[in-house]
């Protein structure tokens, strides 16, 4: 029936409602107990909120290390590098000081780089006056051997044309005289080239003519027209020679 049945639903609202209340009750009086327990007697209670709050900032710095670090990654902070800025200034004095200390310098090394000039040009000038005087008297020694030649002949030519000219005496003068020549070639190195009877040779050798030569063999020298001649085993003159065929 309709009354029966709104009596039946009040009665559960009112019964839904006691539960709720009793389980605010119930929350209300276990958070109490739990801040009871919490709270020790006496001054172990100070210690541990200090505990709390100490912990706590240390989260806060802990925070504040990393914003900061995120910040400077590097670690430099406000700490700034060393620039030319930072150094000190010399003043006028010094200024003046370094710029005759650097003009002195630069004048001796101008001096040195002048001396090491001049003497480098002294030295070129010596070096070519010596190779111009060795080509000019490279022949001293050699003249200086054979002036007294020179004077044999002399000699023997003003006795050749004296009325009582002794031809044998002149003859005589005459060989010696040839021998002082071959004394000044063998002193200077210069050799005699006189190929009779041995093989042609067309480095030292030069041929004028070809005969029939009885006795000789052939491609053999068989007489020398003109001597030939060596300066330090470098031909100076070949010898004409007569080669046999």
């Amino acid at each position: 029936m309709p009354g029966n049945n709104e009596a039946s639903d009040n009665a559960a609202r009112s019964a839904q409602d006691d539960a709720v209340l009793d389980t605010a009750s119930a929350r209300s009086t276990d958070g109490t107990q739990a801040e009871a327990s919490v709270e020790p007697a006496g001054g172990e209670g100070d210690t541990a909120g200090e505990s709390v709050l100490h912990d706590n900032a240390s989260v806060v710095n802990l925070d504040e290390a990393t914003a900061s670090a995120s910040d400077d990654p590097l670690g430099f902070g406000d700490q700034r590098m060393g620039t030319a800025d930072d150094e000190p200034m010399d003043g006028p004095g010094q200024l003046q000081a370094k710029l005759a200390e650097a003009e002195a310098r630069a004048a001796d090394y101008w001096d040195r780089l002048v001396r090491l000039q001049a003497e480098m040009e002294n030295q070129r000038k010596r070096a070519q006056n010596d190779v111009t005087k060795a080509r000019k008297f490279a022949l001293e020694g050699i003249v200086g051997d054979l002036l007294p030649v020179k004077d044999s002949l002399e000699m023997g030519l003003a006795a050749a044309q004296a009325e009582d000219a002794d031809p044998q005496a002149i003859v005589e003068g005459a060989d010696l005289t040839l021998k002082m020549l071959s004394q000044v070639f063998e002193k200077n190195n210069i050799a005699e080239i006189n190929p009779v009877d041995e093989k042609f040779d067309p480095e030292y050798h030069q041929a004028m003519s070809m005969q029939e030569i009885e006795g000789k063999p052939a491609n053999t020298v068989a007489s020398v027209m003109q001597k030939g001649y060596t300066l330090n085993e470098r031909l100076v003159r070949p010898a004409l020679v007569m080669v046999a065929k």
